[in-house]
């Protein structure tokens, strides 16, 4: 499955042979820059059907209550365009897609973050008739996966890597405003960190960009993953340009028909080559081929390099000389380079480079490159520096075919039945993978052959000529009675109007039934009268604001502990990295007298079932962050069940769903504003959220460590030495704001931002909503800044400090200050009716 941005991607797909492309329309997409418009949608099914190609239609955002209606419109705009299927983030979306359209294909996106069989499950019981995995699982996770679950898995096999789990990443919403699960990623994690390790910097040399992993890069898996099962290798990258869309595309596309056929797959040094120079940050299998935190990020660069050619071995006035490298195609005029002084330039430099006027041999075994006057300054030129080949002209020519073809070059197989007996009409039938058949017969019957009788070959000549179609004949089978005379004439005319009959039936494609979407959205809000409304208290005015409120604390640290039952609050959450000091801590806070609960990791991979056990074992209230915890927890646990952000509810009907799984509360995700988090409140019962109003907002969620990373040698926790228990963590951006990290008990890697995010501006509307339940959590903060917060959000509940007098506080006890972070409501700010 290929990416296409638009038009020219979509085609290069087509023609380098894809079985089905992916691309968004212009809203409720995760790559907001690029896509086609609802009135272009039916031209594009229509393209790619008549080319036997399916597509599928990227719906993967988060969707805000007033957008609802809009976006069960578009559901049914997409089915009525006879879209193939429909890619899914958010669940509420999954499940109102499924009422809109019953016989849609709906497709749980990696977004959804789903890492183990019950995510896998769950996202079925819902609808989804496939689920793409995350990233971030092995071979070896994914057979298991595939081994334990039904229905249809796909995986990414090629492109960009999010550094974060995907839909577990809101550096983008906390410091621009501007969220990732909103299609609007600003890519934070390309930037360049100093890291600062108990109060010191540690030099990295050259890894300035300690976030920025480089891409993946599958080929040589292929076999591996065709037959463990996988449905469907996905291609990234629908930011890119019809030349990487045809190059990866014809790539494994091979790949795949040789894995399918049993024949070797052994990509050469050329084809990675050209995967290499079309758009690369370095290429590896990274998690795919298990943990090994000293690759998957370099560090030295954030953006695509292309192929390493050499470095500089001697510097002169109009001329640089380089040591080449022995495996890629020489340097040649023309072609783009750019020289890599990550090593000794700050990052953020602008780098040299250009277009090369010559590239001669010298005598010493180096390369002379020269370059167009006033185009390179050879004073920021050192030797050592590496250098990259960027862009070669040749792999333009190589593309060109793919891009602009004056006839079709990817080929369906039609395989066609001939019926050829004495005295009737001869008949043939002509049938395409997809299974749509046209059977297309003579005008005349057929005579006794006087002369040579009907062979295969003859038939195969005239039939096997379909030149500019987009097919090619496959099996031939020829079933005759007598000795027919079959003219190449009437086998030709038949041919032409086969070919005509198969284009009209695949461009009519397919229907899908559609509901009223309006309707379905009423019913599913609790709208519709037949139904009544729904659970838990939606729309009921009684009793809000009147509960007292309810003070929930987050520690991850004893010390933090210590302060936390000093100043006694409703509940004690425990967020360790250790879980075997974790259950002597459960025991301190019950014989206190203090609610005890403890915090699930945000993700769980096959094999770590047992992390999920130890937590039932506790016997108290947990607050769960990963959507395929929630039913082994049920199973497990006899107390209750917290949802957290990281589900990433931001409308009711995600809200409700996640209740009905038998959650006592849920968080609403960090991309909705306070005013949003209100207005969930009214609609779904205010009593059933649990709102955070102090907090590092989790930025970054990384199966990447960087405690192993750079304060290591070892590969993951096996050899590491546990860095993260001993040393304390940040990495600093260019601001100067140093953000911390924090491991989890699955060695994943939280960063936190630096300064605090906190709600004091909405409280009070937050409370005439019905909300009660409040919680603080802490990251780095020392025991007395811990209890001062919580002191001081405590008076702030009781009445005895305003608003403004609870912010200043916290700016003087908060450790790098605050921010209203994600919480800030524009100005232009409007509420939308639930149904327009």
């Amino acid at each position: 499955m290929s990416p296409a941005g638009y038009w020219p991607q979509l085609q290069a797909a087509i023609e380098a042979g894809a079985d089905a492309v992916y691309f968004g329309l212009k809203h409720f997409t995760a790559r907001a820059k690029v896509g086609f418009s609802v009135a272009e949608l039916p031209e594009v099914m229509r393209t790619l059907h008549r080319r036997g190609v399916r597509g599928f239609v990227t719906f993967n955002t988060l969707v805000f209550e007033h957008e609802l209606a809009e976006a069960a419109r578009a559901i049914s705009e997409i089915a009525d365009a006879q879209a193939d299927a429909l890619i899914v983030q958010d669940y509420g979306i999954l499940r109102l897609a499924r009422q809109i359209a019953p016989h849609l294909e709906l497709h749980a996106s990696t977004q959804m973050s789903i890492t183990n069989a019950e995510g896998v499950r769950l996202a079925q019981h819902y609808g989804a008739n496939r689920v793409t995995l995350a990233r971030e699982l092995s071979l070896v996770e994914i057979r298991k996966i595939i081994d334990e679950t039904a229905g249809e898995v796909e995986v990414f096999v090629h492109g960009a890597l999010c550094v974060a789990y995907s839909g577990q990443c809101f550096s983008s919403e906390a410091w621009g405003g501007r969220s990732a699960n909103r299609g609007q990623c600003a890519q934070a994690c390309r930037l360049p960190y100093e890291m600062w390790v108990d109060g010191r910097k540690r030099p990295l040399e050259d890894a300035r960009y300690l976030l920025s992993p480089g891409d993946l890069y599958a080929l040589e898996q292929v076999p591996e993953l065709v037959d463990m099962g996988v449905a469907t290798l996905k291609i990234e990258g629908r930011y890119k340009d019809a030349d990487y869309v045809a190059l990866t595309t014809r790539a494994y596309r091979r790949a795949v028909d040789d894995a399918w056929a049993g024949l070797a797959v052994r990509p050469g040094a050329d084809e990675r080559a050209q995967l290499e120079q079309v758009y690369s940050r370095g290429l590896g299998p990274w998690f795919m081929s298990g943990t090994n935190h000293q690759v998957v990020v370099k560090g030295r660069a954030p953006r695509h390099r292309g192929v390493e050619m050499g470095s500089v071995s001697r510097v002169g006035l109009d001329a640089v000389w380089i040591e080449r490298r022995s495996a890629p195609p020489p340097l040649k005029p023309g072609d783009g380079v750019v020289f890599d002084a990550a090593d000794w330039r700050d990052p953020g430099e602008p780098e040299e480079g250009g277009r090369l006027y010559q590239a001669m041999p010298s005598l010493d075994g180096s390369t002379e490159l020269r370059f167009g006057n006033n185009t390179v300054d050879f004073t920021r030129i050192r030797k050592g520096d590496i250098l990259w080949r960027t862009h070669d002209p040749d792999l333009d020519r190589v593309v060109k075919p793919y891009l602009n073809p004056a006839a079709p070059l990817a080929k369906q197989k039609v395989d066609v039945l001939v019926v050829a007996n004495v005295g009737k009409k001869l008949r043939t039938t002509w049938t395409l993978s997809q299974h749509t058949s046209a059977t297309v017969e003579s005008l005349e019957l057929l005579p006794t052959s006087q002369g040579r009788a009907l062979s295969e070959d003859a038939v195969r000549a005239q039939l096997s000529r379909l030149g500019n179609t987009p097919y090619q004949l496959g099996d031939l089978r020829i079933e005759s009675e007598g000795s027919p005379f079959v003219p190449a004439s009437v086998l030709n005319q038949i041919r032409r109007e086969a070919v005509q009959r198969l284009q009209a039936l695949q461009e009519a494609g397919h229907t899908v039934e559609t509901r009223d979407h309006k309707a379905m959205l009423a019913r599913m809000l609790g709208a519709d009268p037949a139904v009544g409304p729904l659970p838990n208290g939606r729309g009921s005015e009684e009793g809000r604001g009147s509960e007292e409120a309810q003070l929930h604390v987050l520690v991850r640290t004893p010390d933090q502990l210590d302060a936390a039952i000093s100043v006694r609050p409703a509940s004690i959450t425990l967020d360790y990295l250790d879980l075997y000091g974790l259950r002597p801590s459960v025991e301190r806070v019950k014989s206190e007298s203090i609610p005890v609960r403890v915090a699930s990791p945000r993700v769980l991979k096959p094999g770590e079932e047992r992390i999920l056990n130890f937590l039932a074992s506790l016997a108290c209230p947990i607050l769960v962050r990963g959507a395929g915890m929630i039913a082994p927890l049920q199973l497990a646990a006899t107390e209750a069940l917290i949802g957290d952000f990281s589900l990433n509810a931001a409308n009711t009907i995600t809200t409700q769903t996640y209740l009905d799984l038998g959650l006592d509360r849920i968080t609403p995700t960090y991309d909705l504003n306070a005013q949003q988090i209100t207005s969930l409140a009214r609609s779904i019962g205010g009593e059933r959220l649990e709102a955070v109003v102090y907090q590092h907002l989790p930025v970054f969620h990384t199966e990447h460590c960087v405690f192993c990373r750079f304060l290591s040698t070892g590969t993951s926790y096996k050899d590491c030495g546990r860095p993260c228990e001993q040393h304390r963590v940040a990495l600093k951006d260019h601001n100067g704001r140093a953000h911390p990290v924090v491991a989890d008990v699955g060695c994943r890697n939280t960063v936190f931002g630096a300064e605090a995010q906190e709600a004091s501006l909405h409280l009070a509307d937050w409370r005439s909503a019905g909300i009660h339940h409040f919680r603080l959590e802490f990251v780095h903060e020392s025991p007395a800044q811990v209890a001062a917060v919580v002191r001081v959000f405590r008076r702030a509940l009781e009445g005895t400090i305003s608003a403004v007098q609870l912010q200043n506080e916290l700016r003087r006890n908060a450790p790098s200050g605050v921010t209203e972070g994600s919480l800030f409501v524009p100005k232009d700010y409007l509420t939308f009716p639930i149904l327009q």
